[in-house]
Protein backbone atom coordinates (compact mmCIF):
# COMPACT_ATOMS: atom_id res chain seq x y z
CA UNK A 1 0.00 0.00 0.00
CA UNK A 2 1.29 3.42 -0.93
CA UNK A 3 0.64 6.88 0.68
CA UNK A 4 -0.71 10.11 -1.59
CA UNK A 5 0.86 13.54 0.30
CA UNK A 6 -1.08 16.43 -0.41
CA UNK A 7 -1.00 19.88 1.22
CA UNK A 8 -4.31 18.77 3.48
CA UNK A 9 -3.87 15.02 4.57
CA UNK A 10 -1.96 11.98 3.73
CA UNK A 11 -3.98 9.12 1.95
CA UNK A 12 -3.37 5.31 2.25
CA UNK A 13 -4.53 4.20 -1.74
CA UNK A 14 -4.30 1.18 -3.78
CA UNK A 15 -5.69 -0.36 -7.00
CA UNK A 16 -8.46 -3.18 -7.17
CA UNK A 17 -8.52 -5.66 -6.64
CA UNK A 18 -5.49 -5.51 -4.12
CA UNK A 19 -2.88 -7.46 -4.13
CA UNK A 20 0.11 -7.82 -2.03
CA UNK A 21 2.70 -8.51 -4.64
CA UNK A 22 1.16 -5.34 -6.75
CA UNK A 23 3.68 -2.62 -6.76
CA UNK A 24 1.66 -0.14 -9.18
CA UNK A 25 0.55 2.83 -7.33
CA UNK A 26 -3.06 3.80 -7.17
CA UNK A 27 -1.87 7.63 -8.94
CA UNK A 28 0.58 9.10 -10.77
CA UNK A 29 2.62 12.35 -11.23
CA UNK A 30 -0.50 13.57 -13.57
CA UNK A 31 -2.64 13.18 -10.15
CA UNK A 32 -0.15 14.36 -8.13
CA UNK A 33 0.31 17.74 -10.55
CA UNK A 34 -3.78 18.25 -10.66
CA UNK A 35 -3.69 18.32 -6.64
CA UNK A 36 -0.98 20.45 -5.98
CA UNK A 37 -2.54 22.98 -8.46
CA UNK A 38 -6.02 22.99 -6.96
CA UNK A 39 -3.90 23.64 -3.41
CA UNK A 40 -2.42 27.44 -5.31
CA UNK A 41 -3.48 30.50 -3.55
CA UNK A 42 -4.32 31.91 -6.87
CA UNK A 43 -6.33 28.35 -7.95
CA UNK A 44 -10.04 28.85 -8.68
CA UNK A 45 -11.89 27.36 -5.31
CA UNK A 46 -13.32 24.02 -5.94
CA UNK A 47 -17.17 24.97 -4.20
CA UNK A 48 -20.31 23.80 -6.15
CA UNK A 49 -20.32 21.03 -7.61
CA UNK A 50 -17.08 18.97 -8.69
CA UNK A 51 -17.09 16.04 -11.50
CA UNK A 52 -14.00 13.98 -11.69
CA UNK A 53 -14.01 12.06 -15.14
CA UNK A 54 -11.69 9.54 -15.34
CA UNK A 55 -10.19 9.06 -12.01
CA UNK A 56 -8.47 5.82 -12.30
CA UNK A 57 -8.01 4.46 -9.06
CA UNK A 58 -10.11 6.95 -7.07
CA UNK A 59 -6.82 9.14 -6.14
CA UNK A 60 -8.36 12.17 -6.93
CA UNK A 61 -11.80 11.48 -5.43
CA UNK A 62 -10.41 10.29 -2.08
CA UNK A 63 -8.23 13.02 -2.05
CA UNK A 64 -10.58 16.03 -2.72
CA UNK A 65 -13.30 14.54 -0.33
CA UNK A 66 -10.63 14.84 2.57
CA UNK A 67 -10.37 18.29 1.40
CA UNK A 68 -13.17 21.04 2.36
CA UNK A 69 -15.18 22.81 -0.25
CA UNK A 70 -17.19 20.88 -2.70
CA UNK A 71 -20.91 20.56 -2.06
CA UNK A 72 -20.96 17.51 -4.43
CA UNK A 73 -17.78 15.60 -5.57
CA UNK A 74 -18.87 13.02 -8.12
CA UNK A 75 -16.90 10.30 -9.90
CA UNK A 76 -17.51 9.74 -13.31
CA UNK A 77 -15.75 6.57 -14.45
CA UNK A 78 -16.26 3.74 -17.25
CA UNK A 79 -14.14 1.60 -15.46
CA UNK A 80 -15.91 -1.14 -12.85
CA UNK A 81 -12.26 -2.10 -10.94
CA UNK A 82 -11.68 1.89 -10.75
CA UNK A 83 -15.11 2.18 -8.93
CA UNK A 84 -14.23 -0.35 -6.38
CA UNK A 85 -10.83 0.94 -5.90
CA UNK A 86 -12.44 4.13 -4.72
CA UNK A 87 -14.62 2.88 -2.97
CA UNK A 88 -11.97 1.01 -0.40
CA UNK A 89 -9.58 3.88 -0.64
CA UNK A 90 -12.84 6.27 0.20
CA UNK A 91 -13.73 3.63 3.37
CA UNK A 92 -9.98 3.40 3.90
CA UNK A 93 -9.98 7.30 4.56
CA UNK A 94 -12.62 7.02 6.52
CA UNK A 95 -14.73 9.51 4.27
CA UNK A 96 -16.99 6.42 2.42
CA UNK A 97 -19.96 7.96 4.42
CA UNK A 98 -19.63 11.27 3.20
CA UNK A 99 -23.41 12.14 1.32
CA UNK A 100 -21.57 14.86 -0.94
CA UNK A 101 -19.38 11.96 -2.85
CA UNK A 102 -21.44 10.34 -5.93
CA UNK A 103 -20.27 7.28 -7.44
CA UNK A 104 -21.27 7.76 -11.40
CA UNK A 105 -20.47 5.74 -14.19
CA UNK A 106 -20.03 7.17 -17.87
CA UNK A 107 -23.83 4.96 -18.61
CA UNK A 108 -25.63 7.29 -15.75
CA UNK A 109 -26.94 10.13 -16.21
CA UNK A 110 -24.71 13.34 -15.74
CA UNK A 111 -25.51 16.07 -13.31
CA UNK A 112 -27.47 19.28 -14.44
CA UNK A 113 -24.81 21.21 -13.49
CA UNK A 114 -20.77 21.46 -13.43
CA UNK A 115 -18.96 24.32 -11.47
CA UNK A 116 -16.05 22.73 -11.39
CA UNK A 117 -15.02 19.96 -14.12
CA UNK A 118 -11.71 17.87 -13.82
CA UNK A 119 -10.85 14.94 -16.03
CA UNK A 120 -8.38 12.52 -16.41
CA UNK A 121 -7.53 12.34 -20.17
CA UNK A 122 -8.16 9.12 -20.94
CA UNK A 123 -5.91 6.93 -23.29
CA UNK A 124 -9.16 6.79 -26.06
CA UNK A 125 -9.46 10.24 -27.71
CA UNK A 126 -13.34 8.79 -28.34
CA UNK A 127 -14.03 8.54 -24.76
CA UNK A 128 -13.01 11.84 -24.05
CA UNK A 129 -15.48 13.54 -26.60
CA UNK A 130 -18.39 11.28 -25.93
CA UNK A 131 -17.72 12.29 -22.32
CA UNK A 132 -17.22 16.39 -23.08
CA UNK A 133 -20.38 16.01 -25.24
CA UNK A 134 -22.67 14.59 -22.34
CA UNK A 135 -21.19 17.54 -19.65
CA UNK A 136 -21.33 20.05 -21.60
CA UNK A 137 -24.63 20.85 -21.17
CA UNK A 138 -23.81 21.43 -17.17
CA UNK A 139 -21.56 23.76 -17.84
CA UNK A 140 -21.72 27.33 -17.58
CA UNK A 141 -19.19 30.67 -18.76
CA UNK A 142 -17.99 29.87 -15.05
CA UNK A 143 -16.76 26.53 -14.92
CA UNK A 144 -13.73 25.85 -13.59
CA UNK A 145 -12.38 23.43 -16.03
CA UNK A 146 -9.03 21.43 -15.46
CA UNK A 147 -7.18 18.36 -18.04
CA UNK A 148 -4.61 16.28 -16.30
CA UNK A 149 -2.28 13.86 -17.97
CA UNK A 150 1.27 12.45 -18.63
CA UNK A 151 2.87 14.28 -21.42
CA UNK A 152 2.91 11.42 -23.84
CA UNK A 153 -1.19 11.22 -23.42
CA UNK A 154 -2.07 14.70 -23.97
CA UNK A 155 -1.77 15.13 -28.20
CA UNK A 156 -2.99 18.36 -30.56
CA UNK A 157 -5.96 16.54 -31.00
CA UNK A 158 -6.63 16.28 -27.27
CA UNK A 159 -6.61 19.56 -27.11
CA UNK A 160 -8.85 20.39 -30.06
CA UNK A 161 -11.51 18.02 -28.72
CA UNK A 162 -11.21 20.66 -25.76
CA UNK A 163 -11.88 23.56 -27.93
CA UNK A 164 -14.23 22.30 -30.27
CA UNK A 165 -16.50 21.44 -27.63
CA UNK A 166 -15.58 23.28 -24.36
CA UNK A 167 -13.75 26.05 -25.30
CA UNK A 168 -10.31 28.30 -25.39
CA UNK A 169 -7.35 26.01 -24.30
CA UNK A 170 -3.92 26.50 -23.01
CA UNK A 171 -1.37 24.44 -21.13
CA UNK A 172 0.74 24.23 -18.29
CA UNK A 173 4.52 23.19 -18.18
CA UNK A 174 5.38 19.71 -17.83
CA UNK A 175 6.31 18.67 -14.17
CA UNK A 176 7.70 15.07 -13.96
CA UNK A 177 6.73 14.34 -17.36
CA UNK A 178 2.75 15.40 -16.60
CA UNK A 179 1.02 18.60 -17.75
CA UNK A 180 -2.19 20.43 -17.20
CA UNK A 181 -4.98 21.50 -19.88
CA UNK A 182 -7.41 24.93 -18.89
CA UNK A 183 -9.76 25.11 -20.48
CA UNK A 184 -12.24 28.07 -20.42
CA UNK A 185 -15.87 27.33 -21.09
CA UNK A 186 -17.62 29.41 -24.35
CA UNK A 187 -21.11 29.14 -24.37
CA UNK A 188 -21.22 30.27 -27.57
CA UNK A 189 -19.87 27.38 -29.23
CA UNK A 190 -22.83 25.64 -31.10
CA UNK A 191 -23.41 22.07 -29.85
CA UNK A 192 -23.03 19.44 -32.14
CA UNK A 193 -24.43 15.85 -32.36
CA UNK A 194 -22.65 13.56 -30.14
CA UNK A 195 -21.05 10.52 -32.88
CA UNK A 196 -21.25 8.01 -30.35
CA UNK A 197 -22.30 5.18 -30.31
CA UNK A 198 -20.86 4.05 -33.54
CA UNK A 199 -22.02 1.07 -35.67
CA UNK A 200 -20.31 -0.89 -37.93
CA UNK A 201 -20.72 -3.99 -40.39
CA UNK A 202 -18.94 -7.10 -40.02
CA UNK A 203 -16.54 -8.04 -42.90
CA UNK A 204 -17.02 -11.06 -45.02
CA UNK A 205 -14.49 -13.10 -43.20
CA UNK A 206 -15.70 -12.62 -40.30
CA UNK A 207 -17.53 -16.26 -40.34
CA UNK A 208 -20.82 -17.02 -38.93
CA UNK A 209 -21.46 -13.35 -37.99
CA UNK A 210 -19.98 -11.76 -41.38
CA UNK A 211 -22.73 -8.79 -42.34
CA UNK A 212 -24.32 -8.70 -39.11
CA UNK A 213 -23.93 -5.28 -37.26
CA UNK A 214 -21.93 -4.19 -34.68
CA UNK A 215 -22.62 -1.35 -31.77
CA UNK A 216 -19.57 0.28 -30.23
CA UNK A 217 -19.99 2.91 -27.58
CA UNK A 218 -16.93 5.16 -27.19
CA UNK A 219 -13.86 3.81 -25.31
CA UNK A 220 -14.36 0.08 -26.53
CA UNK A 221 -11.40 -1.64 -28.26
CA UNK A 222 -11.49 -1.66 -32.28
CA UNK A 223 -14.41 1.21 -32.57
CA UNK A 224 -14.53 0.94 -36.64
CA UNK A 225 -13.44 -2.34 -37.74
CA UNK A 226 -12.78 -5.97 -36.68
CA UNK A 227 -9.37 -6.90 -35.00
CA UNK A 228 -7.13 -9.08 -37.05
CA UNK A 229 -6.83 -10.60 -33.45
CA UNK A 230 -10.68 -11.72 -33.14
CA UNK A 231 -10.82 -12.39 -36.78
CA UNK A 232 -8.54 -15.05 -36.24
CA UNK A 233 -10.84 -15.87 -33.32
CA UNK A 234 -13.77 -16.09 -35.12
CA UNK A 235 -12.68 -18.69 -37.44
CA UNK A 236 -11.83 -21.24 -34.70
CA UNK A 237 -14.52 -21.29 -31.99
CA UNK A 238 -15.62 -24.32 -30.09
CA UNK A 239 -18.08 -26.24 -32.55
CA UNK A 240 -21.76 -28.15 -30.65
CA UNK A 241 -22.29 -25.84 -27.97
CA UNK A 242 -25.84 -26.46 -28.01
CA UNK A 243 -27.48 -26.21 -24.58
CA UNK A 244 -24.21 -24.92 -22.90
CA UNK A 245 -23.05 -22.23 -20.74
CA UNK A 246 -20.68 -20.03 -22.30
CA UNK A 247 -19.14 -16.95 -21.18
CA UNK A 248 -17.62 -13.85 -23.52
CA UNK A 249 -14.93 -12.98 -21.16
CA UNK A 250 -14.00 -9.23 -21.28
CA UNK A 251 -16.35 -9.25 -24.19
CA UNK A 252 -15.70 -5.76 -25.62
CA UNK A 253 -18.60 -4.87 -28.04
CA UNK A 254 -19.64 -8.77 -28.02
CA UNK A 255 -18.53 -9.90 -31.42
CA UNK A 256 -17.35 -13.30 -30.02
CA UNK A 257 -20.42 -13.98 -27.87
CA UNK A 258 -22.74 -13.03 -30.67
CA UNK A 259 -20.78 -15.57 -32.98
CA UNK A 260 -21.65 -18.70 -30.47
CA UNK A 261 -25.85 -17.01 -30.18
CA UNK A 262 -25.69 -16.64 -33.84
CA UNK A 263 -24.07 -20.61 -34.21
CA UNK A 264 -25.52 -22.02 -31.22
CA UNK A 265 -29.40 -20.30 -30.43
CA UNK A 266 -29.74 -23.02 -27.46
CA UNK A 267 -26.50 -21.39 -25.75
CA UNK A 268 -26.48 -19.77 -23.06
CA UNK A 269 -23.71 -16.19 -22.87
CA UNK A 270 -22.73 -14.35 -20.35
CA UNK A 271 -21.04 -11.37 -21.77
CA UNK A 272 -18.89 -9.79 -19.09
CA UNK A 273 -16.36 -6.63 -18.91
CA UNK A 274 -15.12 -4.49 -16.17
CA UNK A 275 -16.06 -1.89 -18.74
CA UNK A 276 -19.93 -0.01 -18.62
CA UNK A 277 -19.13 0.58 -21.79
CA UNK A 278 -18.07 -2.26 -23.26
CA UNK A 279 -21.31 -4.41 -21.65
CA UNK A 280 -23.62 -1.55 -23.24
CA UNK A 281 -21.77 -1.93 -26.90
CA UNK A 282 -22.26 -5.67 -26.11
CA UNK A 283 -26.24 -5.72 -25.17
CA UNK A 284 -26.69 -3.51 -27.92
CA UNK A 285 -24.85 -5.58 -30.51
CA UNK A 286 -26.62 -8.76 -29.58
CA UNK A 287 -30.15 -7.01 -29.54
CA UNK A 288 -28.92 -5.95 -33.01
CA UNK A 289 -27.70 -8.89 -34.80
CA UNK A 290 -28.85 -12.26 -32.32
CA UNK A 291 -31.30 -14.91 -33.14
CA UNK A 292 -34.87 -13.59 -31.53
CA UNK A 293 -33.94 -17.21 -29.55
CA UNK A 294 -31.07 -16.49 -27.88
CA UNK A 295 -30.27 -16.17 -24.65
CA UNK A 296 -27.88 -13.99 -22.90
CA UNK A 297 -26.95 -12.26 -19.87
CA UNK A 298 -25.08 -8.81 -19.46
CA UNK A 299 -22.32 -8.36 -16.48
CA UNK A 300 -20.11 -5.20 -15.63
CA UNK A 301 -17.87 -6.98 -12.97
CA UNK A 302 -14.05 -8.32 -12.19
CA UNK A 303 -13.96 -10.60 -14.18
CA UNK A 304 -15.37 -14.02 -13.35
CA UNK A 305 -16.01 -12.64 -9.90
CA UNK A 306 -19.94 -13.12 -10.38
CA UNK A 307 -19.99 -16.23 -11.55
CA UNK A 308 -20.74 -19.39 -9.51
CA UNK A 309 -17.81 -22.01 -9.24
CA UNK A 310 -18.31 -25.09 -11.33
CA UNK A 311 -20.93 -23.00 -13.81
CA UNK A 312 -19.69 -23.04 -17.05
CA UNK A 313 -18.92 -25.13 -19.75
CA UNK A 314 -16.96 -23.07 -22.27
CA UNK A 315 -14.76 -19.54 -21.38
CA UNK A 316 -13.86 -17.58 -24.60
CA UNK A 317 -11.15 -14.79 -23.57
CA UNK A 318 -9.15 -12.29 -26.22
CA UNK A 319 -7.22 -10.98 -22.84
CA UNK A 320 -6.28 -7.38 -23.06
CA UNK A 321 -2.21 -6.60 -22.22
CA UNK A 322 -2.74 -2.87 -20.98
CA UNK A 323 -3.67 -1.33 -17.75
CA UNK A 324 -3.74 2.00 -18.72
CA UNK A 325 -0.16 3.06 -20.15
CA UNK A 326 1.36 0.05 -18.57
CA UNK A 327 2.26 -3.23 -20.48
CA UNK A 328 1.28 -6.25 -17.87
CA UNK A 329 0.15 -9.85 -18.14
CA UNK A 330 -1.31 -9.55 -14.65
CA UNK A 331 -4.69 -9.40 -16.01
CA UNK A 332 -4.51 -12.02 -18.62
CA UNK A 333 -3.64 -14.13 -15.33
CA UNK A 334 -6.46 -13.36 -13.17
CA UNK A 335 -9.05 -13.69 -16.05
CA UNK A 336 -7.49 -17.91 -16.82
CA UNK A 337 -7.50 -18.36 -12.09
CA UNK A 338 -11.11 -17.01 -12.63
CA UNK A 339 -12.26 -19.08 -16.08
CA UNK A 340 -10.56 -21.98 -14.17
CA UNK A 341 -12.60 -21.35 -11.22
CA UNK A 342 -15.73 -20.69 -13.04
CA UNK A 343 -15.27 -24.10 -15.49
CA UNK A 344 -16.79 -27.38 -14.69
CA UNK A 345 -14.52 -30.69 -15.10
CA UNK A 346 -13.84 -30.90 -18.80
CA UNK A 347 -14.83 -27.39 -19.34
CA UNK A 348 -12.65 -25.77 -21.57
CA UNK A 349 -11.27 -21.75 -21.94
CA UNK A 350 -10.24 -20.83 -25.27
CA UNK A 351 -7.90 -17.99 -25.88
CA UNK A 352 -6.75 -15.94 -28.37
CA UNK A 353 -3.54 -13.33 -28.19
CA UNK A 354 -0.83 -12.26 -29.82
CA UNK A 355 2.30 -15.36 -30.29
CA UNK A 356 5.00 -13.07 -28.19
CA UNK A 357 2.81 -12.96 -25.06
CA UNK A 358 3.64 -16.53 -24.41
CA UNK A 359 0.18 -17.50 -22.47
CA UNK A 360 0.69 -20.86 -22.93
CA UNK A 361 2.99 -21.01 -20.05
CA UNK A 362 0.56 -19.48 -17.82
CA UNK A 363 -2.21 -21.66 -19.15
CA UNK A 364 -0.11 -25.45 -18.85
CA UNK A 365 1.33 -23.84 -15.32
CA UNK A 366 -2.83 -23.20 -14.13
CA UNK A 367 -4.66 -25.98 -16.54
CA UNK A 368 -2.25 -28.67 -16.57
CA UNK A 369 -2.47 -28.59 -20.33
CA UNK A 370 -2.47 -26.24 -23.39
CA UNK A 371 -2.90 -26.84 -26.73
CA UNK A 372 -2.11 -24.83 -30.19
CA UNK A 373 -5.99 -24.38 -31.99
CA UNK A 374 -4.45 -21.96 -34.47
CA UNK A 375 -1.87 -19.59 -35.42
CA UNK A 376 -0.59 -17.48 -38.25
CA UNK A 377 2.63 -15.12 -37.80
CA UNK A 378 1.11 -12.40 -35.38
CA UNK A 379 -1.68 -14.35 -32.88
CA UNK A 380 -2.60 -17.83 -31.21
CA UNK A 381 -5.52 -19.41 -30.33
CA UNK A 382 -5.50 -21.45 -27.36
CA UNK A 383 -7.49 -24.55 -25.48
CA UNK A 384 -7.02 -25.50 -21.89
CA UNK A 385 -9.25 -27.71 -20.45
CA UNK A 386 -9.98 -28.21 -16.66
CA UNK A 387 -9.78 -31.73 -15.48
Amino acid sequence: MNRLTTSWGEYALTRFPEHPRDRLRAWDAADEYLLRQSAEPDSPALSGTVAVVGDRWGALVTALAGRPGPDALIQITDSHLAREATRANLARAGLDGDPAVRLLTTRDTPPDRVDVLLVRVPKSLALLEDQLHRLTPAVHAGTVVIGTGMVKEIHTSTLKVFERLVGPTRTSLAVKKARLVFCTPDPALPRTRNPWPHRYTLPDDAATVAGLTVVNHAGVFCADRLDIGTRLFLQHLPHGLGGSRVVDLGCGNGVVGLAVAVAEPDAEVIFTDESYQAVASAEETFRASAPPAAKARFVVGDGTAEIPDGSVDVVLNNPPFHSHQALTDATARRMFTGARRVLRPGGELRVVGNRHLGYHVTLKRLFGNCEVVASDPKFVVLRAVKH
